[in-house]
């Protein structure tokens, strides 16, 4: 047996009918050793469905007896409870095709063990139901009046969070090291480096993220990797493939800035900055301008794809979008990423 991609051991929750609504793996493995995998492919047929308390033992023994001892523990710890028992083996990195795969590979981002584009995704919305994320836990959207009606009888009240297909990620995992001040704004599957502070307005969705540190007030769409010492102002946005980026995968590099209310649609290399309320998408027609400030010709952006030190602005006498190089670094307040 070759090593496996990954596996989790987990709980869940189902519906009425049994489906899976969700999962959580609160240890999820990358890339198991030779041993552990050959122990698990025994369990492959068995992979995404509810395991039963005979089950349980069978794989706690089994797990003993190869001296997995924490991962025997984890297991004997979570059947403890009340939730569904769970494991999910991924043989290969590809699409997930069941619920606990999808969420596997989603805490597999969040706990910083693959970045951005690392694990595929493919097909991941078809896969993912659509959940009432409830003060209760995951709820089919089918059963959540009826829900309401039984927690109203016993004089509680039922608070709904939202009705989506991704959960936020705090319910799931508390990245080390960060700062998120509105939790319902980063979705499960992003990715937070150490360092980051996400401010209130900030959003960031899965197969997304920074490398740590960073100030995010603005939106880092899906796919969209920040790197270290980068700066999104409040109100800034950045194009996801979701949203009209097509193929084009964008990312902004190290130490750069987004101003206020700035787009950007396009891949940045290190240290650029976009002047506030300016969005650049890759046919945006740029005046370049040589260190004099003289014109030197008018490309358009896409042209500039993965370039450093530039800064974009508008001359705000012609409204014409500008292009000069930027040569210094931008710096973020320490202080601001201070976690301890």
């Amino acid at each position: 047996m070759t090593q496996l991609y990954a596996y989790g051991i987990g709980t869940g929750t189902q519906n009425a009918q049994g489906k899976w609504l969700e999962a959580w793996f609160p240890q999820p493995c990358l890339q198991p050793d030779a041993k552990l995998s050959s122990l698990l492919s025994q369990w492959l047929a068995l992979s995404g469905q509810p395991l039963s308390a005979d089950q349980v033992a069978k794989l706690a023994d089994q797990l003993g007896d190869h001296s997995y001892h924490a991962e025997r523990q984890l297991l004997e710890n979570l059947s403890q409870g009340e939730g569904t028992l769970v494991l999910s083996i991924l043989p290969e990195n590809v699409g997930p095709t069941d619920v606990p795969a999808a969420y596997l590979k989603l805490q597999l981002l969040s706990h910083r063990l693959v970045r951005p584009h690392q694990t595929d995704l493919t097909g991941i919305f078809a896969c993912l139901p659509n959940v009432a994320w409830t003060s209760e836990g995951a709820v089919d959207p089918t059963e959540l009046e009826q829900r309401i009606m039984n927690a109203r009888a016993q004089g509680r009240t039922l608070v709904v969070h939202s009705l989506d297909k991704f959960p936020r990620l705090t319910d799931y995992v508390a990245p080390s090291g960060v700062r998120i001040a509105d939790a319902s704004r980063v979705r499960l599957g992003a990715y937070l480096g150490e360092g980051t502070t996400v401010m209130h307005e900030g959003f960031i969705n899965y197969n997304a993220g920074c490398e740590g540190p960073n100030m995010v007030e603005g939106r880092i769409s899906a796919g969209v990797f920040v790197g270290a010492g980068s700066d999104l102002g409040g109100g800034s946005s950045t194009m996801g493939t979701l949203s009209g980026g097509g193929n084009i995968v964008i990312s902004v590099g190290r130490e750069c800035l987004l101003g206020a209310n700035a787009g950007l649609g396009i891949p940045l290399g290190d240290r650029c900055t976009v002047e506030a309320g300016l969005y650049i998408t890759a046919g945006t027609k740029v005046r370049l301008l040589d260190d004099s400030g003289q014109e030197v010709g008018i490309v358009k952006a896409g042209s500039l794809a993965g370039e450093s030190g530039l800064l974009f602005r508008r001359n705000s006498l012609t409204g014409a979008v500008e292009c000069l190089a930027n040569r210094s670094a931008i710096e973020l307040n320490h202080a601001l990423h201070a976690h301890n």
